[in-house]
């Protein structure tokens, strides 16, 4: 399948379950949002009061809210026109203008005007994205000189969608130990795979795995460099109880942050 028919195909996932995702996220986000994605996107991006902002993808509008409670005036875009529909809904400002764009549609995007951000923002889609490329062009033009643009994604090298997490026993001295272990079986191969997503969601949407040489290499030959990164981790035990979550997995970090200039 070509990346059009990917996309499109996305497009009636994300679509379909619009009301389940802005239900999950609410008006903050849910914990991966509260605890890892904002505070890197937030110290990545450095917002100043009354910078101009396009926020990529923004799915509920939940990260254009808060860039609005940041000072930004922000110009927030998904191709779901359901999401869109459910970001206005929640969102009472008028620093947030939401537009139903296509971020692999590179005209659609510099429709939004050259020049006219500071700063752009994508969190948490580039792996939703059949083409990436036409969107590193094009926020490239959209920034000012100088500008800025952070993403956020599921880190390409931990949180996959066939990485499997293990616990595994062993006898030690005398003591009986445990070991907590992640396990992949791929990693340089792109690939498009239908995952679940969040528990209970009503359809599983495509992933779009790329390796860190494919993700960044597509970001360079966009014009950009890439000047910070993080890699977040929940700390122990900050899911409460819950069996296998990546609480229990410390050392890994599930999202990865990048800014480039």
């Amino acid at each position: 399948m070509n990346p059009r028919d990917l996309n499109r195909r996305a497009r009636e996932q994300w679509d379909a379950k619009a009301e389940f995702w802005d239900v999950l996220h609410g008006y903050e986000g849910n914990q991966f949002h509260q605890q890892l994605v904002g505070p890197s996107a937030e110290k990545l991006l450095g917002i100043k009061a009354g910078e101009s902002v396009l926020d990529v993808a923004c799915g509920n509008g939940q990260f254009s809210r808060r860039l609005s409670e940041l000072g930004a005036q922000v110009t927030a875009t998904d191709f779901s026109a359901a999401l869109i529909e459910r970001a206005k809904a929640r969102t009472n400002s008028d620093k947030v203008s939401y537009k139903v764009v296509d971020a692999t549609d590179e005209a659609q995007l510099l429709a939004l005007g050259i020049g006219q951000f500071d700063a752009a923002v994508c969190n948490m889609a580039l792996q939703d994205i059949a083409d990436i490329e036409p969107l590193f062009r094009a926020v490239r033009r959209l920034v000012k000189q100088g500008g800025r643009f952070v993403f956020t994604l599921s880190h390409p090298a931990f949180n996959m969608i066939d990485t499997v997490w293990a616990e595994e026993r062993a006898e030690l001295n005398g003591d009986i130990v445990y070991t907590r272990l992640l396990k992949q079986k791929t990693y340089l191969t792109e690939s498009a795979i239908e995952g679940s997503g969040a528990p209970n969601e009503p359809n599983p949407h495509l992933y779009f795995h790329r390796p860190l040489h494919a993700l960044l290499n597509a970001a360079f030959g966009g014009g950009w460099m890439a000047d910070g990164i993080e890699e977040p981790a929940f700390a122990e035990g900050s899911l409460g109880g819950r069996r296998l979550s990546w609480a229990e997995f410390p050392e890994f970090p599930p999202v990865l942050a990048v800014r480039l200039r």
